[in-house]
């Protein structure tokens, strides 16, 4: 069993990352960090080494390397590892898009095979 976040360095990336790293202490269970698969896989270690470095006193932690389709990564990562739980970033939307939830978020939410934390920023 985990907790399951997507890495991205957005203000509401980085607020699910906090989120799921308190769910993970507080729950006594691993953190799966899964990268977007967007950038380098070089800088992308480079980058995830030094935040679970920092979070290792904190929660057992490890990073998935993602395909580019975070959420699939997501949903993928969170099913062959039992997750308790996926954590979800979204920024503040107009009021015409809030009618409208990202399409990577909307899947998340709909195809999850756990409960899903969104977080806004």
């Amino acid at each position: 069993m985990t907790i399951v976040v997507g890495h991205l360095a957005t203000p509401e990336g980085q607020e699910a990352l906090r989120t799921a790293v308190t769910e993970a202490r507080e729950r006594g269970i691993p953190l799966v960090v899964v990268t977007n698969g967007k950038r380098p896989l070089d800088e992308c270690r480079a980058e995830t080494d030094e935040f679970v470095t920092r979070l290792a006193d904190e929660v057992d932690v490890r990073v998935e390397y993602g395909t580019g389709d975070l959420a699939e990564d997501l949903i993928r990562t969170a099913t062959s590892t039992g997750a308790a739980l996926i954590v979800i970033g979204l920024r503040k939307r107009s009021p015409v898009g809030k009618l409208i939830l990202g399409a990577g978020a909307q899947r998340i939410l709909v195809e999850a095979p756990c409960p899903v934390l969104a977080v806004k920023v």
